[in-house]
């Protein structure tokens, strides 16, 4: 029986037998992370109904600010705490902060500083938890292993991503939204045993034996705390993969604004079940792409065809857009793009972190993945409303000029890709 799901795994999934441990807990790993965050999800965007969209715009912007902040600290700590501790802590950390906020809610309920202070740590939680999971990924696993595994690791996260919302909806008729909160912390501590695991798989059947286990997982990253913004400024191919975040960023936001702007006319209930089919369409489409199909397309055509795909399919989404700007359109280019980052894009981009070092992985990725990210979201924001509102520019004029953003985001994403397969190439000649 061990042997025939070995075969079905090697033939669909191109995983072999010394892997699939390690795999399936990668797999389960990630899993709770979504679950936990999207059991989180619900309870902070029904809070933002009850603001304004100066107030919301507001706390975007001290999102962004607390992220740097957080990404600064977090550099700190992996220059004083082993990845054996830090790993698992911050996981924990954040389980304890949510437990934390539950006793906020339940003895002051309705006071706004208090859900405004959940909103935004929620939002950095939101790209804090999977930054650390793919940078500890790319740690585990080596280059060659990440082309063929990262799509099946990434649906792990779109399965989790239907698990969390299907909990909360079960659940919080029962026990109420405040105590989802322990839900979630609770998930949250399960990696904890799964890191350490990992850590002795990587070496006992992964083999990827760079040094000895016991050192490697007491291992501290460097003195300086914000090395990792140095280096993205410094290190072209850090700068090139910020730069792929921020044209990612920016075509996000086009899209959302432009689907925001065509759903106007509808009334709320038509939205709320718009939105929920996309969001059920996108996961439903990650998880198979992700399982049986990533991993084959990064193997055959390398990781320049991998992340040159999505932006480029992108590009002809918004060029349709300009020539017929209706909603439909709008919404399938969205459930592709977002579908195409889950399953295609976000597992291509971290595999560009197995060439780098351990302190570019664990420093100056999340710097990419937090400041870079939310940086983005709140440039372009403005410059959205700036084209609209200052310009007047409608919707399919604003989309030509986001096919012109997704340009720049393929020729990044290639040449990006190019750089990898070369340098994959001669680690394995």
């Amino acid at each position: 029986m061990n042997n025939l799901f070995t075969r079905l795994m090697r033939s669909a999934v191109k995983v072999e037998s010394n892997e699939i441990k390690a795999v399936f807990l990668s797999f389960a790993f990630v899993f709770t992370l979504m679950a936990s965050y999207y059991i989180l999800r619900p309870i902070r965007d029904a809070m933002s109904s009850n603001w304004t969209d100066a107030e919301l715009s507001t706390l975007f912007t001290i999102t962004f600010l607390l992220s740097a902040v957080a990404v600064a600290l977090y550099g700190a700590a992996c220059s004083r705490i082993r990845i054996g501790v830090l790993v698992p802590g911050m996981y924990a950390l954040f389980a304890l902060s949510f437990m934390g906020f539950f006793l906020l809610l339940q003895s002051m309920p309705g006071v706004q500083l208090v859900n405004k202070a959940f909103y935004v740590w929620t939002s950095i939680f939101s790209l804090f938890h999977v930054s650390v999971f793919w940078s500890f990924m790319a740690d585990i696993f080596n280059k060659k292993q990440a082309t063929r595994l990262f799509g099946f690791i990434a649906s792990g996260s779109s399965v989790g991503a239907i698990a969390g919302p299907l909990l909360a909806i079960l659940l919080a008729g029962t026990i109420g939204p405040e105590k989802l909160l322990l839900l979630s912390a609770a998930i949250l501590l399960l990696p904890m045993g799964i890191i350490i695991w990992l850590e002795r798989l990587k070496h006992s059947e992964l083999h990827n034996e760079e040094g000895n286990a016991e050192q490697d997982f007491k291992q501290t990253l460097g003195r300086n705390p914000f090395s990792g913004f140095m280096l993205v400024v410094r290190n072209p191919y850090l700068l090139g993969i910020a730069i792929f975040i921020l044209l990612y960023t920016s075509i996000s936001t086009f899209v959302y604004f432009e689907l925001k702007n065509l759903m106007i006319p509808l009334d709320a209930n038509t939205r709320t079940q718009l939105w929920a089919g996309m969001d059920l369409a996108v996961n439903i489409l990650s998880i198979a792409t992700a399982m049986f199909g990533t991993g084959r397309l990064a193997t055959r055509f390398g990781l320049t065809g991998t992340l040159g795909l999505v932006p480029v399919i992108i590009v002809l989404g918004l060029l349709m857009i300009f020539i017929s700007p209706m909603l439909w359109v709008v919404v399938c280019l969205q459930v592709v793009r977002r579908a195409g980052n889950y399953s295609i894009t976000r597992p291509g981009r971290e595999m560009l972190y197995t060439v780098v070092d351990r302190e570019s992985r664990f420093k100056a990725k999340s710097v990419i993945d937090i400041v870079v990210y939310r940086g983005g979201d709140m440039m372009t924001a403005w410059a959205f409303t700036g084209l609209t509102q200052g310009i007047g520019l409608g919707i399919g004029a604003v989309a030509l000029v986001g096919a012109f953003l997704a340009g720049a985001w393929a020729v990044v994403g290639c040449l990006l890709g190019r750089f990898y397969d070369k340098n994959h190439a001669v680690k394995h000649e």
